[in-house]
């Protein structure tokens, strides 16, 4: 069985191109390399820091964090902040010659980064080969990244499997439309397989869904595994750096897993937010509001959905 490591590389994105092959490139691009039995995955978020999205689905579509740190300005603390957000524990930290180390523990003091095996670059890549693919056993499900059509193929979806084991022929559900959707065929790293375990990336040919029917974000899993709501509640907390007030009304993005949705605070006290489409979610799993005209911080705070 062909397993499966995802890394997201953030700081100095370039030092991906010395750990895999570049693959798909969009706002995300991505490089793989397969060693024996496992394929390993860098995602970086190449949109940031011009746009804070890609660094939320960036993460989102990882495991482990490679943080290689080379200026410490007010991008590198967003995403201190952004892995803080997602309770990111997992990764390895790095730092140019030119980085003020002792200022650097000044920023992370306090977040999940504080706990990163903290490295000199040129061992980056021996301690990251240390780390063990993750799996769990729970219903099938796969996080969707991108999709187009292929001519005499159909319906093409790229992700990440989060959770169990995908089959080819198994009958599932894209939400959240809540179509039927046929596993056909599945490939991983080029090379057509039966079934695909957490947390492989995945290429699924599906029947019973139109490329314009699928998003970034979108849930393909059992009948049933997850919710759609138009609304959520969540135990929030606000980011300390973000200054400004938030009324009822007020509008916002929301990154919940891949997906980024416009939504509007329904209320304070407990936090409420009404989406204008609705979301896939679970409870407690992490939302993150985000305010991308936002001068100085484009991340509001965050809190796991009730």
């Amino acid at each position: 069985m062909v397993k499966s490591v995802n890394f997201v590389v953030l700081g100095k994105q370039d030092i991906a191109s010395e750990f895999g092959k570049k693959g798909t490139v969009t706002d995300l691009s991505l490089y793989d390399r397969k060693e024996s039995d496992i394929i390993k995955t860098w995602v970086i978020p190449s949109g940031f820091p011009d746009k804070i999205q890609p660094l939320f689905q960036a993460i989102n579509l990882a495991e482990y964090v490679i943080f290689y740190v080379e200026k410490l300005d007010k991008f590198t603390g967003e995403q201190i902040i952004a892995l803080d957000s997602l309770k990111k524990d997992k990764g390895i930290l790095s730092h140019t010659f030119d980085v003020d180390e002792s200022k650097l523990d000044t920023m992370i003091k306090g977040t999940v980064v504080e706990k990163y095996l903290k490295v000199e670059p040129e061992k980056i890549k021996e301690e990251m080969d240390k780390l063990k693919p993750l799996t769990n056993n729970d219903p099938p499900a796969m996080v969707v990244d991108h999709c187009f059509d292929v001519k005499g193929v159909g319906t093409v979806i790229l992700g990440k499997v989060t959770n169990g084991t995908v089959k080819q022929y198994d009958n599932l559900k894209l939400y959240p439309l809540g179509i039927d959707v046929l596993i056909k065929s599945i490939q991983m790293h080029d090379d057509p397989v039966s079934e695909s375990v957490c947390p492989a990336r995945v290429g699924l040919a599906v029947k019973g869904a139109k490329p314009d029917e699928v998003s970034r974000g979108d849930i393909i899993s059992t009948e049933g595994a997850v919710d759609v709501k138009t609304e959520i509640e969540l135990d929030f907390q606000k980011s300390p750096f973000y200054k400004n007030d938030i009324a009822e009304n007020q509008g916002c993005l929301v990154s919940v897993g891949l997906q980024i949705k416009a939504a509007k605070f329904s209320s304070i006290s407990p936090l409420k937010l009404t989406f204008e489409k609705p979301i896939v979610c679970k409870k407690g799993q992490i939302a993150v509001i985000l305010k991308p005209e936002s001068p100085i911080i484009r991340i509001l705070g965050s809190g796991s959905i009730q």
